[in-house]
């Protein structure tokens, strides 16, 4: 495998340089990063911010629903694994008194332009739950007829009468979990899925007019192998979907105790892994679609790449999104949320969560005020992450700073990066190059303050 593939003129993997830089870092879903929450905010510190919110400002909502009834070796997400349906009834039930003490906060009828349902396996809920869920939210909230509803998907777990019910409930986006179709693979991660069930699904989506289909894989699982990927990667593309996700499989089993079921053994070497890396990003480019950054691909006429070729991509605790100035709402266990220059995280355990919304107190665990530092450098981190550029003049007037006064520091670590063929530096711009766009989040770290000031914070994944 070439060590320096051109895989489309935005885009270029040069292995030798990401194998030298490649360290562990944040994904940068929010910066701050969640890990640098503070339990002194709480239900009383996201109230009141909630009071001085800006009225009408359009909202976006995130539903947690942590229950899955098998479990994925690979998995890392906040989950419940259970059979008993049970559970989920009573979890609605409290969802719903936490949307209604949400919507008594902001004010009922605020304007939603996207929801999302996030897992755990939302379809874990019954067809009667996941009906009874979303009628409680268009009774408290205004979802707009142009909104971006979706919904993640275990092809698995789910049958065509669902899928015609989720487009009558108005979601109008999928996302399917694939990961890979090789049997070795999804028996060493616990996770049997095959191909035909997956189109089933797609199928299902597109006859219910659903917008968009997004399909989620997973690199440098145990037993992958080149051929093993490619053959997924012709199936998945075969299938047509409208983006696409290929996330690094990051092996951390003493944070994450299902992990250690996987053999080491079986997890492919860095120097295949990387092959695999190249191998897809070539792939997914020459079958025409747009690297959006961040593992994640589109097609061309999608309005992810759109939004990026019009500069209004955003960032935030989904991934890439095109409503930019909407506050986030959270919903369900650990979801996390944003309201102004705050952020807050509800409770990860259910027990938690059932506890305080009992004492009719939103379940906020902890959260964070952004002071201007952290709001200038969450404002040039959307900035690389969504379209691999700074304009610092444009930072200078919105943040009435001297950029290169104020980031002195950060300037004389991304000339090292020129050096290396990441970036290009003018007395006005930050360009990061085709080469540089597979190792932004490196990029992005020279501008997190938290990096450099605390001793201990958490362990992330390598950003390769």
């Amino acid at each position: 495998m070439s060590s320096n593939l051109k895989a489309s003129p935005e885009l270029e993997v040069d292995i030798e340089l990401i194998r030298r830089l490649d360290k562990n870092g944040p994904r940068y879903t929010s910066y701050p990063t969640a890990d640098r929450f503070v339990d002194t905010f709480n239900a009383e510190s996201y109230s009141n911010w909630v009071a001085q919110r800006e009225t009408g400002r359009p909202l976006s909502l995130y539903f947690h629903i942590p229950f899955c009834n098998t479990l994925c070796f690979y998995c890392a997400c906040n989950k419940v694994i259970t059979k008993d349906r049970s559970l989920s009834e009573k979890y609605v039930r409290y969802m719903i008194k936490e949307l209604a003490m949400q919507a008594a906060l902001l004010g009922e009828g605020q304007r939603v332009e996207q929801l999302h349902w996030g897992g755990g396996t939302p379809t874990f809920l019954s067809d009667d739950q996941m009906s009874e869920l979303m009628t409680a939210t268009r009774k408290h909230f205004k979802l707009m007829e142009d909104g971006e509803y979706s919904i993640e998907i275990d092809p698995r777990k789910v049958s065509d009468e669902t899928i015609a019910l989720l487009a009558e409930l108005g979601f109008n986006r999928i996302s399917i979990g694939v990961q890979d179709f090789d049997p070795q693979v999804q028996k060493a991660v616990n996770r049997i899925q095959s191909e035909a069930e997956t189109l089933q699904v797609i199928n299902a989506a597109r006859a219910n007019g659903f917008k968009s289909v997004s399909i989620d894989l997973i690199y440098g699982l145990p037993k992958q192998t080149i051929a093993g990927v490619k053959a997924t990667l012709d199936k998945v593309i075969a299938a047509n979907p409208d983006r696409l996700s290929i996330y690094n499989y990051a092996h951390m089993p003493t944070i994450f105790m299902p992990q250690r079921r996987i053999n080491e053994a079986d997890l492919p070497a860095p120097q295949v892994k990387l092959d695999i890396l190249s191998l897809a990003v070539k792939t997914l480019t020459d079958a025409g679609y747009v690297y959006i950054g961040m593992d994640h691909f589109a097609k061309p006429d999608d309005e992810l790449a759109v939004a990026q070729r019009q500069r209004r991509l955003h960032r935030n605790f989904q991934g890439y999104s095109t409503h930019s100035d909407c506050d986030l709402v959270a919903i369900g266990v650990s979801s996390i949320g944003k309201i102004g220059p705050t952020y807050n995280q509800n409770f990860r355990e259910p027990d938690d969560y059932y506890d305080a919304l009992d004492r009719n107190v939103l379940p906020i665990m902890r959260g964070m005020e952004l002071n201007d530092d952290d709001l200038v450098r969450r404002s040039i981190i959307q900035d690389l992450m969504c379209h691999f550029e700074l304009d610092m003049e444009t930072l200078n007037t919105t943040y009435q700073i001297e950029f290169g006064h104020y980031f002195a520091t950060e300037l004389g670590e991304l000339r090292e990066y020129e050096r290396e063929g990441l970036l290009k530096l003018t007395p006005q711009r930050v360009s990061v190059t085709p080469k540089g766009r597979m190792l932004i989040r490196n990029i992005c770290m020279v501008f997190d303050k938290y990096l450099r000031t605390r001793q201990k914070h958490a362990v992330y994944s390598k950003v390769i």
